[in-house]
């Protein structure tokens, strides 16, 4: 399938402002059709009902789980929508019956806020999570997960792209692994749902939890939860309400059957049509290209920033995503996302350093600069991104003058948005 890139960038209406887009790790443009079909419930809500529009809308609805399951090779009764990756990764990391004792295994490029809510679980419930060392290229070990394994081995965890390595984690053999060993295997695929082709059966996991607004150019405030069919039964939500379950007596009462069984009553009706038509759109434009694509701009972009004088690439991996890390050895992170959009329109993020990279945080970097690139981005915007960088690192003048590595452990501004 051949990409049509002056289409995509048609339909998409950011693509037509003074804004240059390197924030789609953030939150991607949203391309017309998800857009309209977002207004176009709203718009039937206002002037119907809530209640009354979503029944209109049953057959858009559906389409959600449809889409969703043909994008990630599941089936649409092991889709649930949720208003967020977070809230997906956490309805099915709780439902796990644990016990004082049991072991977690993560990668040490985990996502931080998946390390909070192990930490959060470890003092309330007992568990001990573990780290897997890395490999050379930063992966993790393979050799080590599988040695690490033992009778207290609960659940396999690990962020397929972590937000701001720029690596690859392999997924598929981490699910060899795990099945192997009889181990649930939960994969955060909050950053390569719709960036790149999955496949659940290839990848090997029991459950998988992804977000609408990154590469699937869906609403904010969506989400969803993926879990295999053979162990929808094993897990029981941490909350339930008449969405999730039924009352079907003073003192009974029947939790569903297939995934739904981790949604609640209420919800975006909006927002779950909208993430369903990024859904369908990501498929009918094609996945594969698309990914083929992020992977060229990427590199172009990488070999460009490493002619920067001043500028590191922190990316690792042996195969890279479309997120791109960097510092500047004398301006802080922070500084150079500020001027990037102030100055150039050009959005980029800051971005933390895992608690895992020690070696970088031990060195005066706390933070990095995020540029992430989708399909609808061109070569001419990355070069855009380059000379305004060597711009603002060749003049940094008298105001500049006071900045040095260090700044980059200075508080940041609100309006600069740290992204994860």
């Amino acid at each position: 399938m051949e990409l049509d890139i002056q289409a995509m960038r048609t339909t998409t209406p950011g693509c037509a402002g003074d804004v240059m887009h390197l924030n789609n790790a953030g939150a991607s443009l949203m391309p017309s059709p998800v857009l309209e079909a977002i207004k176009e419930h709203l718009d039937l809500e206002s002037r119907i009902g809530g209640y009354e529009a979503a029944v209109e809308a049953a057959d858009a609805i559906e389409g959600f789980y449809l889409h969703v399951a043909a994008m990630i090779g599941g089936h649409p009764d092991e889709v649930a929508f949720l208003d967020s990756a977070t809230r997906a990764w956490l309805a099915v990391f709780h439902a796990m019956d644990w016990k004082p004792g049991d072991v977690v295994l993560t990668a040490r490029s985990e996502y931080n806020a998946n390390m909070v809510s192990f930490l959060h679980a470890q003092r309330r419930q007992g568990i001990e999570l573990q780290l897997v060392p890395d490999a050379e290229d930063g992966t993790i070990d393979l050799v080590a997960l599988a040695a690490m394994i033992g009778p207290r081995t609960r659940l396999i965890c690990l962020s397929h792209m972590p937000t701001n390595d720029g690596l690859i984690n392999p997924a598929a053999m981490v699910g060899q692994i795990a099945a192997a060993h009889g181990i649930p295997f939960l994969l955060d695929a909050c950053q390569s749902a719709g960036q790149m082709p999955l496949d659940v059966s290839t990848l090997g996991c029991t459950m998988l939890s992804a977000t609408g607004r990154k590469y699937m150019r869906g609403p904010r405030g969506t989400g969803f939860l993926w879990v295999r069919r053979d162990w929808l039964d094993r897990l029981v939500p941490h909350a339930l309400d008449i969405r999730s379950a039924s009352w079907s007596g003073v003192n009974e009462y029947e939790i569903a059957a297939d995934a739904r069984r981790f949604e609640l009553w209420e919800a975006s009706i909006a927002g779950q049509i909208g993430l369903g038509c990024a859904a369908r759109y990501a498929l009918d434009v094609g996945i594969e290209p698309m990914w083929n694509r992020i992977r060229m701009l990427s590199e172009h972009l990488r070999s460009s920033l490493s002619d920067l004088s001043g500028i590191t690439v922190h990316d690792r991996g042996t195969e890279k995503s479309g997120i791109v890390t960097f510092s500047h050895a004398m301006l802080s992170s922070p500084e150079i996302v500020a001027r990037l959009r102030s100055v150039h329109s050009i959005n980029t993020s800051v971005s933390a350093c895992q608690l895992t990279r020690f070696a970088l945080i031990s060195g005066g970097t706390t933070h990095m600069v995020r540029a992430s690139i989708h399909a609808y981005n061109t070569v001419e915007e990355l070069d855009a991104l380059i000379e305004a960088l060597d711009a603002m690192t060749g003049n940094k003048g008298a105001s500049l003058s006071h900045a040095n590595k260090n700044d980059n452990k200075s508080p940041l501004q609100p309006s600069l948005g740290v992204e994860q």
